[in-house]
């Protein structure tokens, strides 16, 4: 039998609790894809926006795995290209988050600010930094308050690091959506901006996104109608699929990344889905809403 990534001619990758959580890399994920970028197209798609796609690209090669700046997507790409298609070239953005979300701002032909007196910006875009203080919260309500158009990067809630789950940009979205009562646009996953710009960096649409999250991953691999596989070496766990709705289901459910490099284990109506895990070691098993609740 095939293995599963021969299936599809790109992966769709996330980063953190994927490949690895901080700057610890997760056992044995260089190795799983060592070979597959000679085989097939791979891109990197992280919804963190505090880093430029070279950081990125960098960060990765050093941890082991084949990558380059073209591999790499991200949330704040997707969020600046939101930003050009809906404004005039040359408007004010207020950025909240890193210098890099800041400078993807500047590349689509806008101008990023981090105070304003006078006239409000015209737009508000909001990425995960851990330097982002109640400064410049309260510097992104005036704004809104000001019905300055709002795009987030993304609204994960939490952001896996060695020593477990921090605070994600979707923490200080909710900070921004208490004070100023609306809803932004949401340029990453689960949404289909930064999954729709991923195929189109990867050139088709036979690809399996692969993630650690059902929230982000998963639900935006079935948004834009793409196979998923879950690996359970970051957020969810089996637990938390038993009680998922439709939408957060993955195609297929694994222990490592490994589990590409094997043929899938196909529905098997004996045995609970933690027991077919058990059963078949770094194998990827199919996943059925009826058989997991």
């Amino acid at each position: 039998m095939a293995r599963l990534r021969d299936r599809y001619e790109a992966l769709l990758l996330d980063l953190d609790g994927t490949l690895y959580r901080g700057p610890v890399v997760i056992d044995g994920a260089p190795e799983a894809l060592a070979d597959a970028a000679r085989e097939q197209r791979l891109v990197y798609v992280t919804n963190n926006a505090s880093r430029a796609p070279e950081t990125v690209a960098e960060h990765l090669a050093e941890l082991g795995f084949p990558a380059t700046t073209e591999d790499v997507v991200t949330s704040a790409q997707a969020a600046a290209r939101l930003l050009a298609e809906q404004l005039e070239p040359g408007a004010t953005v207020l950025v909240v988050g890193s210098d890099d979300l800041a400078a993807e701002v500047n590349a689509v032909g806008l101008q990023p600010i981090r105070r304003f007196n006078g006239n409000a910006p015209a737009a508000v875009v909001q990425g995960h930094s851990p330097q982002t203080g109640w400064p410049d919260l309260a510097e992104a309500a005036y704004a809104l308050s000001a019905d300055a158009l709002w795009i987030a990067a993304n609204t994960d809630k939490t952001l896996p690091n060695e020593r477990g789950l921090a605070p994600g940009n979707g923490s200080m979205v909710a900070a921004l959506r208490t004070a100023s009562g609306r809803e932004p646009i949401v340029a990453g996953k689960p949404f289909a901006p930064l999954m729709e710009d991923a195929l189109h960096r990867a050139g088709t649409r036979s690809a399996l996104v692969v993630g650690d999250r059902l929230d982000t991953d998963i639900e935006g691999a079935n948004t834009v109608g793409l196979d998923s596989l879950l690996v359970l070496t970051g957020v969810s766990t089996l637990a938390e699929l038993r009680d998922a709705p439709d939408e957060l289901i993955p195609t297929f459910v694994a222990d490592s990344l490994d589990a590409l490099n094997h043929p899938p284990v196909d529905f098997e109506p004996d045995g609970d889905l933690a027991e077919r895990l058990r059963r078949h070691p770094g194998r990827a098993v199919t996943v059925r809403a009826s058989e997991i609740r």
